[in-house]
């Protein structure tokens, strides 16, 4: 069984060595209180991609996050403001290469996948691939995460027409197109949602490999709590549609309104036909401000429509303007 994986990391090894040469790989850690993990888990990508730099970037640890990661031989950052979303804003504003691989610091992804997931971004020449986590115990994955990250990810399904099965997976790897194009907007645990909408959005081309995914060691605790996290997915569920489908949005809040005025209305001009008097004036004023109210919502959701569009062609105007320096040895064949 251990020949087995070693022959499987092998592999993986003699793939990301093939598919890439002179590239610079950046592995980037985001941390905050990973006193227990953050050691294995440079030392393991130091191992499975040498001659790579692992940054730890810390936000506020009170433990002994920094030092472990330092003696580990990360290169050690700090990111003040509270939030995952701000660290991985500094992450990318901050470190320059050609791939990225980005991974919690929490000890629960595999690093002998990276190669693999690395050898499959540059032979497919894509910008991101997300790490399939496959649970390995049934701590690793608790049951109102899971529902929260299959909620989304029906929800984003649904809304941009492409089919990804975990889009809340912490591990994932960027082309430097991907990473100096994305506009981090969100500061806490909906970056990952963030990100994905950012590929679904400008089309870009991605992937998932299914990544073996580990409970955490005694002695580590997760961030997560899974009802406070579950309502901030809901929120991001209704930003996402409010801000990505405006005109979905605002128009369907229009029809509602419109119809429930068209209701009020119908009674009001029956009585007015027949003995041409309105007997309900608050009823025909009412009736009045929804009708209007829903041709402001429609408007204002053609205004917005328009809006997206615009931030969308810049975005990928900022992405064409990204120049790729990965050297693919099927292009030389």
């Amino acid at each position: 069984m251990l020949t087995k994986a070693r022959e499987d990391v092998a592999s993986k090894q003699a793939a990301y060595s093939a598919a890439l040469k002179n590239s610079r790989i950046a592995v980037l850690v985001p941390c905050y209180n990973e006193q227990h993990t953050v050691g294995r888990v440079v030392a393991d990508f130091r191992s499975v991609l040498p001659s790579t730099e692992v940054y730890v970037y810390d936000n506020n640890s009170t433990d002994g996050t920094i030092t472990i990661a330092r003696e580990a031989g990360a290169t050690v950052r700090r990111e003040r403001r509270q939030g995952k979303g701000n660290v991985v804003r500094r992450m990318f504003a901050d470190v320059d290469a050609d791939i990225y691989v980005m991974v919690d610091g929490d000890g629960t992804y595999d690093a002998s996948s990276a190669p693999e997931m690395i050898a499959a971004l540059a032979e497919g020449q894509l910008d991101m691939v997300v790490g399939l986590r496959v649970d390995q115990a049934e701590a690793a994955y608790r049951f109102g995460h899971r529902f929260g990250n299959r909620m989304l990810t029906g929800f984003l399904s649904s809304m941009f027409g492409q089919q990804f099965q975990d889009v809340l997976s912490g591990y994932r790897i960027f082309s430097r197109r991907f990473v100096k194009s994305f506009p981090v907007l969100s500061g806490g645990f909906e970056i990952e949602t963030e990100l994905t909408v950012h590929a679904l959005e400008l089309m870009l081309p991605t992937a998932e490999i299914t990544t073996p995914y580990y409970a955490r060691p005694p002695g580590s605790v997760s961030k997560l709590n899974t009802w406070r996290d579950g309502f901030r997915i809901l929120g991001t569920i209704f930003k996402l549609y409010r801000t990505e489908r405006p005109l979905h949005f605002f128009g369907i809040g229009g029809l509602c309104l419109a119809l429930v005025a068209i209701a009020l209305s119908v009674p009001l001009a029956i009585t007015f036909f027949e003995t041409g008097l309105v007997p309900r004036l608050p009823t025909a004023v009412l009736s009045t401000g929804l009708m209007i109210s829903a041709l402001l919502s429609v408007s204002s959701g053609l205004v917005l429509d328009t809006v997206t569009r615009g931030r969308r062609e810049l975005k990928m105007l900022m992405y064409l303007s990204q120049s790729t320096h990965w050297s693919f040895e099927g292009d030389r064949k």
